[in-house]
């Protein structure tokens, strides 16, 4: 079958070369997808490149490149909820690929009324803001939240979550075509943090009291600190804007406003066919270092209760799937899209849609 496959890790991403790999044989407990749509992620940039933490031991070649897919059962044990012929969404290492094999609760039934398009991006946005901004931010009603990079897939989704929480949303990006985004998905107000002077902005908007919530998927912690108000939360997703992975923060500012900086990564399920591994981090104020694997092994509950209650956000019509407007087909349409999210172009989620030219003849 065909397939992204990093042998070794390339300088530049137009190096990226479809492959053709062994479709993948289920073990025990594996459920065969055929995949239809694949989520375009930053983290596929950084592994591709192996610039990115995991690439130091854990995720090295040779592995098939994506971490997000929809599509259609194949195969799965007789005991299993997901049977042949149904629509599913998930996470995992290996999704540039035509077929997957995975665990079972790395898997979601898609929505009857959504496309694979629209739920091929979610695995790696909606639980994590989800979780970020509900399980460990406490985001109450009638607070301010300030969200960076909000018309990113992570963004809009927070956008969507914290307004279904009852929240106020600053919303910041780079640029007014996607600030008219996040204003379209939700945000009450709009900041170009592009400009020198968002801070005091958003500081003008608060009435100089700051915000409740910071929600970080850049790397802009320092600067929010200063509009953050007493007590306040950072929630720090990411890293996107930082390409070493990491920033100077002036933790007296940490102390003056008593602030709590919470760091919030969840994991996919990965094959039984990899051998690779991927780790977890949850930060407060230190790193916390899991293997792949271990977030439903320590807390299944917390897993099932983030996908019941998304479940019932986009059952009332509060969430919705954030698809980027350009088309992306086919496997060789993957080295166009990373460029584009590389670039900054792409607002919520990039997908590839398969074509029949990606799919393992019969």
């Amino acid at each position: 079958m065909k397939a992204i496959r990093i042998d070794k890790f390339v300088d530049k991403i137009e190096d990226i070369r479809i492959s053709e790999i062994p479709v993948p044989e289920p073990k025990d407990g594996e459920v065969l997808v055929q995949i239809e749509a694949a989520g375009v992620n930053f983290v596929d940039l950084l592994y591709a490149r192996g610039k990115h933490q995991n690439n130091r031991s854990l995720v090295t070649p040779p592995f098939t490149l994506g971490l997000e897919f929809a599509g259609t059962v194949l195969s799965s044990p007789i005991s299993s909820p997901f049977k042949p012929g149904s629509r599913v969404f998930g996470g995992s290492l290996g999704s540039y690929a035509s077929q997957i094999s995975v665990n079972p609760t790395s898997l979601q039934f898609i929505p009857q009324n959504w496309t694979f398009a629209q739920a091929a991006g979610l695995a790696a946005t909606a639980p994590v803001s989800y979780g970020a901004l509900i399980l460990r931010g406490r985001l109450q009603r009638n607070e301010t939240i300030l969200i960076h990079a909000s018309a990113g897939g992570l963004g809009l989704s927070a956008i969507q979550i914290a307004k279904a929480a009852g929240a106020r949303v600053i919303a910041t990006s780079s640029s007014l075509s996607k600030l008219s985004i996040a204003r379209q998905f939700g945000a009450d107000e709009c900041i170009n943090y592009s400009s020198p002077d968002w801070i005091d902005t958003v500081l003008k908007l608060t009435q100089g009291r700051g915000v409740n919530v910071v929600f970080d998927p850049v790397g802009l912690v320092d600067g929010s600190l200063k509009c953050l108000r007493q007590r306040g939360r950072v929630l720090v997703v990411g890293f996107a804007g930082m390409p070493g992975g990491g920033e100077r923060i002036a933790m007296n500012r940490v102390l003056l406003r008593q602030a709590q900086i919470i760091g919030y990564v969840r994991t996919f399920s990965i094959p039984n066919t990899f051998l690779q591994t991927i780790p977890i981090f949850w930060l407060v104020l230190a790193f916390d270092h899991v293997r792949y694997g271990e977030t439903d092994r320590i807390d299944p509950a917390e897993t099932a209760q983030i996908w019941r209650e998304l479940k019932v956000l986009w059952e009332e019509g509060k969430f919705k799937p954030t698809v980027y407007d350009e088309e992306y087909r086919g496997l060789e349409s993957v080295v166009r899209a990373m460029k584009d999210l590389e670039s900054r172009k792409v607002w919520g989620k990039a997908v590839i849609v398969m074509d029949d030219g990606d799919r393992p003849k019969l």
